[in-house]
C-alpha cells in the first residue's frame, strides 16, 4: 500500500491536495463543488497500473466508501470506517507482478 500512496504522491500530488482543500473548504456542498477537482484525480490516479490492480481488487470497499460520502455529504468523516476497510484491503492486494513490470529492466 506504501508504494501506491507513494505513487499516487508523486503523480497525482497537485490533484489530491486541490481537491483535498476544496472538499475541506466545502463541507456540505463539496459533492458539487469539487466534482471537477474529484475527475481530475480519478483520472491522474486511473493512468498508473498500481493503482489499477488496487481498484480492482478492492472495488467493492472502494464503491461502499464513495457511496458513504455520497449519503454523508455533510459530515464526511463518518465514513472513517469504510476508508479503513478499503485500507485494509489495499494492504493485502498482490502487487508484485505489477511493481515488477514498473522497475526498470536490466539490458
Amino acid at each position: 500500500m506504501q508504494a501506491a500512496m507513494d505513487i499516487t504522491s508523486k503523480y497525482c500530488h497537485k490533484e489530491m491536495e486541490a481537491y483535498g482543500s476544496c472538499v475541506a473548504s466545502n463541507p456540505s456542498t463539496w459533492q458539487q463543488n469539487c466534482h471537477e477537482l474529484k475527475m481530475k484525480v480519478a483520472q491522474c490516479t486511473s493512468s498508473h497500473p498500481v493503482i489499477q490492480k488496487i481498484r480492482q481488487d478492492c472495488s467493492k470497499e472502494f464503491v461502499e466508501f464513495e457511496r458513504c460520502l455520497r449519503e454523508n455529504q455533510d459530515k464526511p468523516t463518518s465514513c472513517s470506517p469504510h476508508v479503513a476497510r478499503f485500507l485494509g484491503c489495499a494492504e493485502t492486494v498482490d502487487l508484485s507482478g505489477v511493481a515488477a513490470n514498473l522497475l526498470p529492466q536490466p539490458s
